[in-house]
């Protein structure tokens, strides 16, 4: 099933499912529970990222090829860092380039977005999958000056900016991707094709991502994860970085799921 969420015009917010003729069914009840799809067509007049995330953790350096690009040394074990809900944006909403923090390094990264709808701890990696709701698109976007030199040596200052966590535009269920390292993922700039790689690289797949992250530790419903990005980042573009700029357009696309595209703007200041 193909999972989408939005607004209608009473400015109620619902779940539907995609239909094979472009048109959604409502589905009622709790979409990590008991849920049904009903005959009610959807009446979206906002489309939404496919679920309000409850927690956004992230993996970096999860692609052997990207690890080559950046001279990485390929880790032993998955990286973990994390995102604030406030990074949630929605699909063909602006990312918003930070004025008041400034950057002047912003990038792209394509990522396949796990999202967990059964709660677990210390899962086995033979059911990692069964705790999956559905997969979607996600740009991991990154101040690399705020994330490289300006953030006392973490990680989560560059990544944790309002907007920079663009999901969607829809989940699709794990019987429709039985396995999620098979799928190909790409980032389009301006109409150019960036990254174009495949979800097989991964250093860690998506069951060992589960079992790592859920050991001693309970992963709720609603809990994106970030899987990592394939080489073609704009930090290390040739013959020098590229990055986004207040008019750009960047498009997330993978195999089985579609296209996720956001302009690209300067914050209000």
């Amino acid at each position: 099933m193909k999972i989408i969420r939005y607004i209608d015009s009473a400015g109620a917010t619902h779940h539907a499912a995609e239909q094979a003729d472009g048109s959604a069914l409502r589905i009622e009840g709790d979409i990590y529970g008991a849920h049904r799809v009903t005959t009610e067509r959807a009446q979206i007049a906002k489309l939404l990222a496919p679920i309000a995330p409850t927690q956004i953790l992230c993996i970096g350096l999860n692609y052997r090829q990207h690890a080559a690009e950046t001279n990485a040394k390929v880790p032993e074990r998955p990286i973990l860092f994390v995102k604030g809900i406030n990074t949630l944006q929605h699909p063909g909403e602006p990312i918003l380039i930070p004025q008041h923090l400034r950057s002047d390094e912003v990038d792209y990264e394509c990522e396949l977005a796990v999202v967990i709808g059964k709660a677990g701890k210390n899962i086995p990696r033979a059911r990692a999958l069964d705790h999956v709701l559905g997969y979607t698109c996600c740009n991991d976007v990154s101040a690399r000056d705020h994330q490289i030199k300006l953030g006392g040596g973490q990680w989560c200052r560059g990544k944790f900016f309002d907007t920079f966590a663009p999901l969607g535009p829809r989940l699709v269920t794990p019987d429709e991707i039985p396995n999620p390292n098979a799928l190909k993922i790409a980032t389009i700039l301006n109409g150019e094709r960036v990254q174009d790689w495949n979800t097989n690289d991964m250093i860690f797949d998506v069951p060992a991502l589960i079992e790592y992250l859920s050991g001693s530790t309970t992963l709720v419903p609603g809990t994106v994860i970030l899987t990592g990005t394939p080489q073609g980042v704009g930090m290390a573009a040739k013959p020098s970085p590229r990055w986004l700029r207040p008019g750009d357009q960047v498009s997330i696309e993978i195999e089985k799921i579609g296209t996720l595209t956001n302009p690209v703007a300067l914050e209000p200041v």
